[in-house]
């Protein structure tokens, strides 16, 4: 709280499930918050309950429209909190999209779509964020990854990819701003968590929607994950991995003994695909509902 109550914080994908949590519980700590997603009705409504649930005020909170995609806006959507608050302290990039469909049967330009979002329009924005930062020599850039930057699993090749680049991009990041020690750059690794990322995946081609997203109750609970994040990132951690078992103990395996971990993987991967043509949450099989 002491560490970020006051500061300037900017979240994208805030229009819901960890962006949106995360304007909750930032408001309530008392940071000056830009929230920003595509749909800005639906920023508004967080706004709203943002006002209620603490003391901030109206102007404690700017609501901005911002498509990761159009890279050509970002420039001027950071001018627009700039010319807000007078500075960024805390960039949280925790816009983009998950995935469900197997690579055979998945058209290339899906490909394209979660690139372009989840990795170029993650660090088109950054690139002009850390700019303001360098200046000011200080600032914290806070990237919501996933587990799966860590491992492989089936049904996300591509969001696997997209995650996969973003931990090798920031971790190279990191290096370059030794100069900086005040500039973190901390990725956050979440296992599977009870936000609407699931309603919103890509599958097999652009148009398709998923039909049925399945229960998600076995997942992390969103408050659990949003505050472990915020621990994280007010602790300068260069890298948290936030999850339930077994995928905790799978990022484990994954990074020093790969060769159980494939082996796993296969196995729980069949799994995976069975849950997934079924119709039920692909993960479902691998946790037990808390009684």
């Amino acid at each position: 709280e002491n560490e970020l109550r006051g500061k300037v914080v900017w979240v994208t994908g805030a229009s819901s499930g960890i962006g949106e949590e995360l304007a909750y519980q930032l408001s309530k700590i008392g940071a000056l918050l830009a929230i920003s997603a595509r749909r800005e009705d639906e920023l508004e409504r967080v706004k709203k309950k943002c006002l209620q649930i603490s003391n901030l005020s109206e102007k404690d909170i700017l609501v901005l429209r911002l498509d990761l995609t159009d890279r050509s806006s970002h420039e001027a959507a950071t001018n627009s909190v700039l010319k807000h608050f007078g500075k960024i302290d805390v960039l949280i990039n925790n816009g983009g999209r998950s995935q469900r469909s197997l690579f055979v049967d998945t058209n290339l330009d899906v490909y394209t779509a979660i690139i372009e979002l989840n990795y170029l329009g993650t660090i088109s924005l950054t690139k002009h964020v850390l700019n303001h930062m360098i200046q000011r020599r200080k600032g914290k850039i806070v990237t919501v990854s996933s587990v799966m930057g860590i491992l492989g699993a089936p049904l996300a090749s591509g969001y696997c990819a997209s995650k996969h680049a973003l931990q090798g991009f920031f971790n190279s990041l990191r290096t370059e701003l030794t100069d900086y020690p005040e500039i973190s750059i901390i990725n956050i690794c979440p296992g599977p968590v009870q936000s609407k990322i699931i309603q919103n995946v890509f599958m097999e081609n652009l148009a398709k929607s998923m039909e049925n997203s399945g229960d998600q109750s076995h997942k992390m609970p969103t408050d659990r994950c949003v505050r472990l994040t915020l621990v994280s990132a007010a602790n300068d951690l260069k890298e948290a991995w936030i999850s339930d078992h077994p995928y905790l103990a799978l990022c484990y395996l994954w990074q020093y003994a790969p060769t159980w971990a494939w082996w796993l993987m296969n196995r729980m991967g069949k799994r995976r695909i069975q849950n997934f043509k079924s119709g039920v949450d692909a993960d479902a099989s691998y946790s037990r509902k808390k009684k």
